[in-house]
C-alpha cells in the first residue's frame, strides 16, 4: 500500500491511494497541477457552469433585498450599535450605550457592522453581507465536492444548496445561521484537504473554523464535530497514533478560536461591559450552556420565550418525523428522502473498500453531519425554529451530488439504475405532497412535478439501451424535475419580504395550511404555536398570524422611514406573531420626540424587551434600553438599578403599549414587571404615536423618583 503525501487530484477515479504504484501516480499528479492552473482538461462546460451557478445564486439571494427592510430588527439594532461603538461591536450590544447584549456571540454581526460603518445603516448594508455569505457557501461546497468527485457532482451539490428554500430564506435575512452555514461548509472543505494527505495544518484549520462557527451560534456549531472526528480517525492516510495527535491539536485549535472571546467577556468586570443578554446571572457561560445550550435539548430554558421551563409541546412534537411536518418540511425536506436513500446505497456500495477510500470517507463526512444535526433538531424539546434546518442544507446537497454521480458511474448495474429511479420517483412524490400543503399556490405545479418526475424515472431503468445523447436528455430531465419543486419554493421565498424573529420560506400561508390561515395541516397535531395566548398582549381574541408565518408582503415604511416594512404607528408588518416576534413601529411623531429631547441622556428611552426597543432605536438612531433583553425575562436591570439610572438622568422616556414583540408571550420577568409598575405609578404619561410615553424627568405631583 502506498501513502500519498503530495497534492491529490480531484476526480474520484484519478488515484486509488491504496492500490496505485508511484509510477502510475505521475500522470495523475501532472493532471492535478494543470487543474490548479485552471482545470484545462475539464470539459468546456465546467467553468461556465460554475460561473452560472454562482451568478444565478447571487441574483437569487440579492434581488429585491430592500423589501425586507431591517428584517430581524433585534439584530439590526445591534448592527446599528456596533457601527457606532467598537465596544458594542466587540460585545454584541443591542445599543451603542452598551446596556445589554444580544443573546448570541457576535461574530455573525461583525461583517454587517463593518459594512454599516462604511455605507451607513440600511437594509442593504445589513442584508448584502448575508447574501454574499450564501454565494460563498455554494462556492465552497462546490470546491469541497469537486476535489474528489466529478464536476457534475459538485455542480449538483451546489445547486441543491442554492435551491433549498431555507437557504434562500436565511441568506436573505440577518440571523446568525448564514455565517454558521458558511463556516461549517468551509470547515468541511478543510477536512477534505486534511484527509487527502493527513496534513495537520488543514485539520487545525478545521478546528479554527468550527470554533469561529461557535462564535456565530454557539453550541450548534459543534454538531458537526462527531462526524468530522470519526471520519478523520477512520480514513486519514496516516498511522493511528498520528491521527489521534492531529485530532487533539485540532481540538485545541477549536477551543482556542472559540474560547478567546468567551474568556475576554468573562474576565471583563461586569461594571465595564454590557449585561450578557439571555443569561440569568450575567455570565456568558450561563448563556452557552443554558439558554443557548442544553436547555434547547431538554426544554429546561430559564428565561425562554414564555418564561416557563420544560413546557411539553410548546415547540411542536419531537421525533423522527419532525423534519417532514408542516413547519419544517417545506424548509428542508424536499431532497431529504433522496439523500437518505443515496447515503445508505453509497455506504453499502463502498463497504468492502480500503480504509482510506475517499467515496466512503466523503459519505461519512457529509452523511454524519446530516445525521447528527437532523437527530438533534428532531429530538430537541426546547426552543427550536424551522429555519435552524439551514445547517442541514450543505450536507443534503453534498450527499445528493456525490451519491447520484457515484451510482451513475455504476449505471451498467441494474440495481444502481433501480436506486436512481427510486430516488427520482420518491423525490417527485414527496415534492407533490409538500406542494399540496399550499393547494391554492400554482396548483398545476405539483401535477407537473409528480408526473414529470415519475415519467423521467422510468427511462433511468433502461439507460444501456439509449444512445449517449438520449442518456443526456434523461439525466437533464431527472435533474430538472427533482429540483423544480424546491426551486419554485425558493423563488417564492426570495420574492417575499420577511421580518420578525421567526421567518419561514415559501409562498404566503405555506406553513399555515394554505391561504386562509391554519387548517387541518397547519400544526401537525400540536404545533409549535400551541399554547400561545390569543393575541400578542394576552387580550382575548382569535389568534391569526398574518399571511405567511413570519413573512409576507411588505407594507409601507422601510428603512427610509426608520422602520422595517409594515408601516409606522404600531402596526404589524410582515411576519408578526401576535406582535411577539416583530420589532416595534415608531410613529414619526414619537421618533421626532426621541431625537429632539434626548441628546443629553445616555438612553433616549427604555422599553421592555429588545424587539420593542429595537424599532424605536432604529428609527431615532438613539440608544434605547431593552429592559429584560430579548424576551423581557432577563433579570436586568433590577428595580434599584433602574431607579438609579432615572435619578442620574440617564434615561429620558419609558415606552409601553407598542407593537413590538418584547415580552415572551406575555411572561416578563419579575424585575421587568416591577419596573413597569413603578414607572406607571410615579411618572406622568402621554400618548404619542399610538403608544404610551412616560417622561422620567417629570414625576407625578404625589410621588418622587
Amino acid at each position: 500500500m502506498t501513502t500519498i503525501t503530495g497534492p491529490n487530484p480531484r476526480l474520484v477515479g484519478d488515484i486509488e491511494d491504496a492500490e496505485m504504484s508511484p509510477e502510475s501516480l505521475a500522470p495523475a499528479r501532472r493532471r492535478h497541477h494543470k487543474r490548479l492552473r485552471g482545470h484545462p482538461d475539464d470539459p468546456a462546460w465546467v467553468r461556465p457552469g460554475l460561473l452560472a451557478l454562482l451568478g444565478l445564486t447571487a441574483l437569487l439571494y440579492l434581488w429585491g433585498l430592500g423589501a425586507s427592510g431591517y428584517a430581524n430588527s433585534f439584530y439590526s439594532a445591534a448592527v446599528q450599535a456596533g457601527a457606532k461603538s467598537w465596544k458594542a461591536f466587540f460585545f454584541g450590544s443591542s445599543d451603542a450605550a452598551n446596556f445589554i447584549t444580544v443573546d448570541k456571540s457576535p461574530l455573525f454581526l461583525w461583517p454587517m457592522e463593518l459594512t454599516a460603518r462604511v455605507f451607513g445603516v440600511s437594509s442593504w448594508s445589513i442584508l448584502v453581507p448575508q447574501a454574499l455569505e450564501g454565494v460563498a457557501a455554494v462556492g465552497v461546497l462546490y470546491a469541497a465536492v469537486r476535489r474528489w468527485f466529478t464536476p457534475a457532482a459538485a455542480l449538483l451539490a451546489g445547486a441543491v444548496l442554492a435551491l433549498t428554500p431555507v437557504a434562500a430564506l436565511m441568506f436573505r435575512f440577518n440571523n446568525p445561521d448564514a455565517m454558521l452555514t458558511l463556516l461549517l461548509t468551509s470547515s468541511a472543505y478543510a477536512l477534505v484537504r486534511a484527509l487527502e494527505g493527513g496534513r495537520a495544518r488543514w485539520l487545525v484549520l478545521v478546528g479554527v473554523l468550527v470554533g469561529l462557527g461557535f462564535l456565530a451560534k454557539m453550541l450548534q456549531a459543534l454538531l458537526v464535530v462527531p462526524a468530522f472526528g470519526l471520519v478523520y480517525l477512520v480514513a486519514a492516510p496516516v498511522p493511528l497514533r498520528r491521527r489521534i495527535g492531529q485530532l487533539l491539536a485540532s481540538t485545541v485549535a477549536m477551543v482556542a478560536s472559540a474560547g478567546w472571546w468567551v474568556a475576554a467577556v468573562e474576565l471583563t468586570p461586569p461594571s465595564a461591559r454590557p449585561y450578557v443578554g439571555g443569561s440569568q446571572n450575567n455570565s456568558v457561560l450561563n448563556l452557552i450552556f443554558g439558554y443557548n445550550g442544553f436547555g434547547r435539548l431538554s426544554g429546561n430554558e430559564t428565561g425562554s420565550v414564555g418564561g416557563a421551563a420544560n413546557a411539553a409541546g410548546r415547540w411542536g412534537p419531537t421525533g423522527v418525523t419532525r423534519l417532514f411536518n408542516s413547519q419544517f418540511g417545506g424548509e428542508i425536506s424536499w431532497l431529504l428522502p433522496a439523500a437518505m436513500i443515496l447515503l445508505v446505497s453509497g455506504v453499502v456500495l463502498t463497504s468492502r473498500r480500503p480504509r482510506t477510500d475517499r467515496t466512503r470517507a466523503a459519505l461519512m463526512l457529509w452523511g454524519g453531519w446530516l445525521a447528527v444535526t437532523a437527530a438533534v433538531i428532531s429530538l430537541s424539546r426546547g426552543i427550536i425554529h424551522p429555519y435552524y434546518t439551514v445547517a442541514l442544507a450543505p450536507a443534503v446537497g453534498a450527499v445528493v451530488g456525490i451519491g447520484a454521480t457515484v451510482l451513475w458511474q455504476q449505471r451498467s448495474n441494474v440495481v444502481a439504475r433501480g436506486v436512481l429511479a427510486l430516488v427520482l420517483a420518491t423525490t417527485a412524490i414527496w415534492s407533490w405532497m409538500l406542494l399540496d400543503r399550499v393547494p391554492a399556490w400554482f396548483p398545476w405545479l405539483r401535477t407537473i412535478v409528480l408526473l414529470g418526475g415519475l415519467a423521467a424515472a422510468v427511462p433511468l431503468l433502461f439507460l444501456p439501451y439509449f444512445s449517449r445523447p438520449a442518456r443526456g436528455g434523461v439525466v437533464a430531465a431527472a435533474v430538472v424535475f427533482a429540483l423544480l419543486g424546491p426551486g419554485a419554493y425558493t423563488v417564492a421565498t426570495a420574492a417575499t419580504a420577511h421580518a420578525g424573529a421567526i421567518p419561514s420560506s415559501g409562498p404566503a400561508g405555506a406553513n399555515l395550511g394554505g391561504p386562509g390561515g391554519p387548517g387541518p395541516r397547519a400544526f401537525g397535531g400540536g404545533g409549535f404555536l400551541r399554547g400561545l395566548p390569543p393575541s400578542g398582549n394576552g387580550a382575548p381574541g382569535a389568534f391569526a398570524p398574518p399571511g405567511n408565518f413570519a413573512s409576507g408582503p411588505a407594507g409601507g415604511g422601510g428603512p427610509g422611514a426608520g422602520a422595517p416594512p409594515g408601516g409606522a404607528g404600531g402596526g404589524r408588518g410582515p411576519g408578526g406573531v401576535g406582535g411577539l416576534l416583530q420589532g416595534s413601529r415608531s410613529d414619526p411623531q414619537l421618533t421626532a420626540l426621541l431625537q429632539r429631547n434626548s441628546g443629553g441622556f445616555t438612553w433616549a428611552a427604555a422599553a421592555v424587551g429588545s424587539n420593542e426597543a429595537s424599532g424605536y432605536q432604529l428609527a431615532s438612531d438613539m440608544p434605547v434600553m431593552a429592559i429584560g433583553g430579548f424576551n423581557g425575562t432577563d433579570p436586568w436591570p433590577t428595580l434599584a438599578r433602574f431607579q438609579q439610572y432615572v435619578r442620574d438622568h440617564a434615561i429620558h422616556y419609558f415606552i409601553t403599549g407598542g407593537s413590538g414583540g418584547g415580552p415572551g408571550f406575555g411572561a416578563t420577568s419579575s424585575t421587568s414587571s416591577e419596573i413597569t409598575s413603578w414607572v406607571e405609578s410615579h411618572f406622568t404619561s402621554s400618548s404619542v404615536g399610538g403608544v404610551t410615553v412616560y417622561d422620567l424627568t417629570s414625576p407625578t405631583s404625589s410621588s418622587s423618583s
